[in-house]
This record gives C-alpha cells, sequence and structure tokens, in this order.
C-alpha cells in the first residue's frame, strides 16, 4: 500500500513544476496538453485493443495446437479474420481523423487571429543568452533587458522571435511549445499566461557548446505588479551612492565592460552583451548558470569561462581592489 501511495506522489510530482509541460499555466499550453491527452486515449486504446487480440490468438493457437484444425472449420475461421482485419482498418481510420481534427483545432486555436491591446515582446538568441525587449510606439518607454521574461496573467503577449547567429528554439513548457529562432526571419508565439508564478525557459535547439545553460526565468505577476516593474526598468541606472561604488563606476567605464555593455544614465553604450542597467534585479547571472550573487559575479568578471566555456565574455583581469569596486556598483544597479 505505501508503495502504491509512493508511486502515485511521484507520478503527481512528475505532473508540477516549474518546467513541465503538463503544468498548464496558459492558454495556449493547455490548448497542446488537450491534443497530448486526446492521442494518449486514442493511442491507449488502441494498444490495449492490439494486445488483447494478439493475447487472443496465442490462446486460441494454443489451444488448438495439439490437433491439426478440421478442413471443413477453415473457411469460417478466414471469414473470421476478414472481419476482424476490415474492423481494425476502419478503427485505425477512425482514430487517425480523431487525431487529426483534434490537431486541426488546436493548431486553429493557437494560430487565431492576434489580441490588438497584446504585449509586444521581442526576443533575440545569441550565444548563449537572451536579450528581451519590451517594445513601445515611443521609443523612450522601450524596455531592454536580458535573461528574464515579465508577463502580465489575464493578458495575452505577443512575442516575436530572432537570432543573432544561429539556430536557437524558445521554449517555456508551462506556457507553450517550442518555436525556433532562425537568423535572418522573425518567428512569432503568443503567450496568454492564466496564473501568477515563476517558470524556466530553455533553448530547446542544440545552439553550440554551452546550449544546456541558455535559460531564460520567467515572472508571471499580477497587472500592478507588471507595471511595477516595467516603470522601475525604465528608470535609469541608480547613481553610486558611496566612494567605493564611484570607483566601481569609474572601473567599469574605462575597462573593457563599456564597449560590450549599456547602463542607461551612463556613456556606456555597448550593445555585444547585455544591458546592465538593472542587472543586480535579475536572479542569474550568463542566462542561469549562476546565482546572483557577489561572489558569483566577481568570479564571471575575472574568469567567465571557468563557469562557462566558449562564452563570448573575455577575462577581464583585475586588481583585488578594483574588482570588489566593480561588484559593488553592479550590484547596486536594481
Amino acid at each position: 500500500m505505501r508503495a502504491a501511495i509512493a508511486v502515485v506522489v511521484v507520478l503527481l510530482a512528475g505532473c508540477s513544476g516549474r518546467q513541465n509541460a503538463l503544468d498548464y499555466a496558459s492558454d495556449q499550453s493547455r490548448a497542446i496538453g488537450d491534443i497530448w491527452h486526446l492521442m494518449l486515449v486514442v493511442c491507449g486504446i488502441m494498444y490495449l485493443l492490439m494486445m488483447g487480440l494478439l493475447a487472443w490468438a496465442i490462446w486460441h493457437a494454443r489451444r488448438r495446437l495439439p490437433d491439426a484444425p478440421p478442413a471443413t472449420e477453415a473457411p469460417a475461421a478466414d471469414g473470421l479474420l476478414r472481419k476482424l482485419l476490415g474492423s481494425w482498418t476502419v478503427l485505425i481510420v477512425i482514430g487517425l481523423f480523431v487525431l487529426a481534427g483534434g490537431s486541426f483545432f488546436v493548431d486553429r486555436k493557437l494560430a487565431q487571429s492576434q489580441d490588438p491591446h497584446a504585449l509586444q515582446v521581442r526576443i533575440t538568441g545569441s550565444e548563449w543568452w537572451w536579450q528581451v525587449e519590451y517594445l513601445d510606439p515611443d521609443p523612450s518607454r522601450t524596455v531592454v533587458t536580458a535573461n528574464e521574461l515579465h508577463l502580465p496573467v489575464g493578458r495575452a503577449t505577443r512575442i516575436e522571435l530572432r537570432s543573432n547567429d544561429v539556430i536557437h528554439s524558445f521554449w517555456v513548457p508551462n506556457l507553450n511549445g517550442k518555436t525556433d529562432l532562425i537568423p535572418g526571419r522573425s518567428n512569432f508565439q503568443t503567450i496568454t499566461p492564466r496564473r501568477t508564478g515563476q517558470w524556466r525557459g530553455q533553448c530547446a535547439e542544440f545552439c553550440g557548446l554551452e546550449h544546456a545553460r541558455m535559460a531564460m526565468d520567467v515572472s508571471v505577476e499580477d497587472a500592478a505588479a507588471f507595471e511595477r516593474w516595467r516603470a522601475a526598468q525604465l528608470a535609469t541606472a541608480r547613481p553610486p551612492q558611496s566612494e567605493r561604488q564611484r570607483q566601481g563606476q569609474h572601473v567599469f567605464m574605462t575597462s573593457t565592460c563599456a564597449s560590450c555593455h549599456a547602463i542607461m544614465g551612463t556613456d556606456a553604450a555597448g550593445r555585444v552583451g547585455p544591458d546592465l542597467t538593472h542587472v543586480a534585479s535579475r536572479r542569474t547571472l550568463a542566462a542561469g548558470a549562476l546565482p546572483m550573487q557577489p561572489g558569483a559575479l566577481a568570479g564571471w568578471i575575472e574568469d567567465p569561462h571557468a563557469h562557462k566555456p566558449g562564452t563570448n565574455m573575455p577575462a577581464t583581469k583585475l586588481p583585488p581592489d578594483q574588482l570588489a569596486a566593480l561588484v559593488d556598483y553592479l550590484m547596486s544597479l536594481r
């Protein structure tokens, strides 16, 4: 009894979590789940019928094995076999029609006309991180962040997907299926979240050495919380509050950091790497490779290849006091 309960608990746990396609958190993931359950039922029924017929055939053959069947019974057996094969063919055709019909209606639901009030987001994949832009008719209200996606619950978000280099694939299992990012073109995906929570996305197309460390943090929030987050992201970077932070800002501006990264409110306007205006507000570093902590940030700056081999970010060798000041400054950018 305890073993059976343990199995049930494990199965239920496997159908939930922050990166699980069976833990539906949006209209789109539920639609995909509907077709998955339909396929499971149809194919399960066919499998059980097939195994039942196989068991019947084996039992029938073993029962009559010692004696050869009378010749007079052959036509009757052939007739029964033809009826079974005919019924099986009809059943297969019906099953295929059911699956094709279900797939058609789910595809139409996923590709239905878009909400004109949908939030517009552009995600660009690079080796191996995500740039996320919240678009607005007023360019000054465009939010740029990296490796995190914030969505308002109950509102559709139209996501444009691009690639800077190779083919990537954007996949947040709890929210929608996979959509490829192909160099030179734009693909689109819509997500309409139905409950708040923290989810995890992942590049689902092998894109190089650190493909497995190309994650995306996804937060689904109520409308008020989302607008507060967006307003905070629109603000320029917080000025240094101490002499140590001012020293850190000086190190950032005079080293190679400013040539690759942007910080709003400063002269740093690099576009090669992620925007760092509010870097300390993120939960992870390097697309999920490290937690957002001072020690991890220092290690990442000093030797990124030790944590993510092959990354395009170069190692930045600084004296310990300058490295500590730089980390202190970056950790103040919330």
